[in-house]
């Protein structure tokens, strides 16, 4: 177990030390953030002194422990846009993508588990038909599309809740629009392993020695069902974190997806690469943390 663990932490110190890599090379790429920062009248005597202040003359990979060093043990690198340092604004709008990512998971799974059982339950039936049909559409109806759905006739035309801003009415929109995705992965995995583990020679033993079906179904159908579904959820969480970055901009919640949209659009490049790393970070994290519990509860992945 030992060795399992220490072959998933260096696994995801070097993701995240890619990812981090990565980012800044794109960014630096992208343009001189000198030249953005400067006014229109200044002369290019003016941009070179500038970045050299910033350190934007030395070599790259001195720019990049630089930034790092800066990044987690300094206040003195700030948000072009914001004049903040990085690690707590970017910190302060990742709690409300956890938020929303908190709220997503727990919408979809009191969704997706008992519809995942019904229609495993009563397959070949209407409700089988009409539960994968959901399923369906959710995977296959863009995020954006579904936001702009729900705010133009829950909205706009309907007015149950607001369009943008932070609150509990406000997160309704977002959390569904979140949620339909999760949930139809969730749905049709649950049906499938339901239909599985129902098929299983225990289940029919449980069924002829008597014990009530209800029994049957949660204590011994659902108990094995449930962790490939727990695993799925660990990892839904972290991709959510991604998937914020479409949604959170169109109802303006200010989470970590909102804040590098618009520092992307205002060129406010340390705050693309903080956010890009902490994203990396907590994304690598829960993966970690669902390897961990996966290989905790199935010894055979730690063998492989």
């Amino acid at each position: 177990m030992h060795r399992f663990i220490f072959h998933r932490l260096l696994h995801s110190v070097v993701i995240v030390f890619a990812v981090s890599v990565i980012v800044f090379l794109f960014v630096q790429a992208s343009g001189d953030p000198a030249a953005l920062l400067v006014p229109e009248q200044a002369t290019p005597e003016d941009v070179a002194q500038y970045r050299k202040a910033l350190g934007l003359d030395r070599p790259l990979y001195i720019q990049y422990l630089q930034f790092m060093g800066n990044f987690w043990f300094s206040d003195t690198v700030k948000s072009f846009r914001f004049h903040q340092p990085l690690l707590p604004l970017v910190m302060q709008h990742l709690q409300f993508t956890l938020i929303l990512a908190g709220l997503t998971i727990a919408v979809s799974a009191l969704l997706a588990v008992p519809l995942g059982i019904v229609a495993a339950l009563r397959r070949g039936s209407v409700w089988d038909v009409g539960i994968r049909v959901v399923a369906v559409l959710g995977q296959s109806m863009p995020s954006f599309w579904v936001a702009m759905l729900l705010m133009l006739t829950l909205a706009v035309h309907l007015r149950l809740f607001p369009v943008s801003g932070l609150g509990i009415k406000n997160s309704v929109l977002p959390t569904i629009t979140l949620a339909f995705f999760q949930m139809a992965v969730l749905l049709r995995l649950v049906r499938s392993e339901m239909l599985e583990v129902m098929s299983q020679d225990y289940i029919r033993t449980a069924r002829a020695k008597g014990v009530p079906e209800r029994w049957v179904t949660v204590h011994h159908a659902l108990k094995n069902a449930a962790i490939p579904a727990i695993t799925v959820m660990g990892l839904q969480f972290g991709a959510l974190v991604q998937g914020a970055i479409v949604v959170e901009p169109i109802f303006a919640w200010p989470g970590l997806g909102w804040l590098l949209v618009e520092s992307i659009a205002a060129r406010d490049f340390p705050v693309v690469v903080a956010g890009a790393i902490v994203a990396a970070i907590f994304v690598t994290a829960v993966n970690l943390f669902v390897d961990l519990l996966y290989g905790w509860l199935d010894p055979r992945i730690r063998v492989h």
